[in-house]
């Protein structure tokens, strides 16, 4: 098998070498919607009508990151290839613009097009997660094979034990990228040492907070790393079936899926024998019906086994007692998507990037008041202002950060007075926030942090399953209060109620949706009571000290 992948990734890079030019055309999901699969139409059509076919290469490809400037164009010569460098790249490019771009390929750029790429959003990133994206077909397993695809797998399953896997992600510090952050290797020990009849593992892609689309975007770019993270995991847990458990509203990233699967049973990769081993494991896909609380692990295996979506109490771990009553790992995306280049480069390598307890990077979707909207991969323990003021371009027309939401629903507001907080698990959290999946939306002065706290609690009271009465009729009333509150109808007695349901939803609720529903609330109230006061100061204003009766009472 080793030498079938040498030969097919040395063809594919035969065959790019072939071509004097190559056009690489974002076609993920942002893009697209700014019609960059008519950007691309055009570019072949005036390719063909040039005579151009053997010397330009026309290829659609994943998310090259700066969102806000889709659809974006990069132009890449066999020479800057070489060197690893793209030769130019082009932002809100309209088929209009495709004639001038074809004929600038052997010339002078159009300068009115150009997306500068030696700026700080494309220079301050790590990427791991994100380094095939932008650059390979994700609909060809070829490209994904000449970039040292399925090497890690082919590594794993011929020259490791289950335990060495298992060691080597110990090893890495890699710890869930779901929003817990739970060690991996722990977690891959522990489905490693349950006994049942058989052991499943599971990819979380239910991506449902406000303003996050990481998951999304690596599943429409590069969906076979996802795929080959999961066959190691499987064969470090001993599980022989997976299951990608994606949101139905991602109908991109399913297509892409169901390709790359077809394709990997094809080429020996997924299914039975796999690498000439006797190792089996197949991954089907499940698609969930839009329910937040199916993020929630139990939740979603219930989703799974076809029962309503709806979490039960732990312990027992999914990892002892899961899927139909058997073992089961559970990770995301991002979690998978850093195996396999862990595996092929070492846990070692891994380990020196990031903190001393947040190892290697984290993707972020940046979105709200920020410039630069899109994706990024930095290193463990770059601070937020960083990402925000230098990576994200800063709030718009020079306006101000007034504070940051991390985490989602689940997740806080934190003050721009933090800014130069590190971004790790343990910083987050101390400022009453948490990593969470990746979500970082940017406020700025004109945002009200109680409308922000209502928003978020309104979420969240919807998004309840109703199983437990904390979540269920706690979140109402929280929400009622904030709706009051910003009417200016509340009084003093509502705030103090208001931050009493926060400290009973959070410490009765069943589930992960419950329990971290009021951190949004407790977050603003935290750094922005000054808000909530203003505005129950219209009504109920605090009465007035007489000083001299102070005195007298002294």
């Amino acid at each position: 098998m080793h030498e079938k992948l040498e030969e097919i990734g040395i063809i594919e890079q035969e065959a790019r070498e072939q071509f004097a030019h190559s056009v690489h055309v974002c076609v993920a999901a942002g893009c697209l919607s700014s019609q960059s699969g008519t950007v691309k139409d055009s570019l072949d059509k005036e390719v063909v009508r040039l005579g151009l076919e053997r010397h330009c290469q026309v290829k659609g490809v994943g998310c090259m990151g700066l969102c806000a400037h889709g659809p974006l164009v990069a132009v890449t010569s066999r020479e800057a290839e070489e060197k690893d460098e793209v030769e130019v790249m082009y932002q809100t490019v309209t088929p209009d613009d495709v004639p001038e771009i074809v004929d600038a390929l052997n010339k002078k750029p159009v300068e009115r097009l150009i997306c500068p790429t030696d700026v700080p959003f494309f220079q301050r990133q790590t990427k791991i997660v994100l380094e095939n994206s932008g650059l390979i077909d994700p609909e060809r397993i070829e490209d994904y094979i000449a970039e040292e695809g399925y090497l890690g797998l082919l590594t794993a399953v011929t020259e490791m034990t289950p335990a060495e896997v298992i060691d080597e992600v110990v090893r890495s510090g890699l710890r869930g990228r779901g929003g817990g952050g739970y060690p991996t290797g722990l977690k891959w020990t522990t489905v490693a040492k349950a006994m049942g009849d058989r052991k499943f593992v599971i990819c979380n892609a239910d991506e449902g907070d406000p303003g996050a689309f990481m998951d999304r975007s690596v599943l429409e770019s590069d969906p076979h790393r996802v795929l080959e993270g999961m066959a190691i995991a499987a064969y470090a847990v001993g599980a022989d079936q997976g299951y990608i458990y994606v949101r139905g509203e991602y109908p991109l990233a399913v297509q892409r899926l169901k390709i790359a699967i077809r394709q990997a049973r094809r080429l020996g990769v997924l299914g039975n024998g796999i690498c000439g081993t006797t190792f089996d494991f197949q991954i089907d896909i499940r698609l969930g019906a839009g329910a937040f609380v199916c993020g929630e692990e139990t939740a979603l295996i219930a989703s799974v086994e076809g029962k309503r979506g709806q979490p039960r109490s732990r312990p027992p771990y999914p990892a002892e007692l899961g899927l139909w009553g058997e073992p089961t790992l559970i990770n995301n995306v991002e979690t998978f998507s850093n195996v396999a280049p862990i595996i092929r480069n070492g846990g070692d390598w891994y380990a020196k990037i990031g903190t001393e307890t947040s190892k290697g990077t984290k993707v972020f979707a940046l979105a709200g008041s920020i410039t630069n909207t899109g994706l990024i991969e930095v290193p463990m323990g770059m601070s937020m202002r960083e990402i925000i003021e230098e990576i994200g371009g800063g709030v718009p027309d020079n306006g101000r950060c007034k504070a940051v939401q991390t985490g989602g629903p689940s997740g806080g507001c934190i003050p721009a007075d933090y800014l130069d907080t590190p971004v790790d698990y343990e910083s987050l959290s101390k400022l009453g926030s948490i990593m969470g999946s990746g979500g970082m939306i940017v406020m700025d002065e004109s945002s009200s942090m109680v409308d922000v706290a209502k928003y978020f609690m309104e979420f969240c009271m919807t998004e309840s399953c109703g199983k437990c009465i904390p979540c269920r009729v706690g979140t109402v009333h929280m929400h009622n209060l904030l709706e009051k509150i910003e009417q200016g109808k509340g009084t003093h007695k509502d705030l103090a109620l208001l931050e009493s349901l926060c400290d009973m939803v959070r410490h009765t609720s069943l589930c992960g949706l419950g329990q971290t529903a009021p951190n949004p609330v407790m977050s603003t109230l935290r750094y922005f009571r000054d808000e909530y006061e203003t505005l129950i100061a219209i009504n109920d204003p605090l009465p007035e000290v007489d000083l001299a009766q102070v005195e007298v009472q002294a």
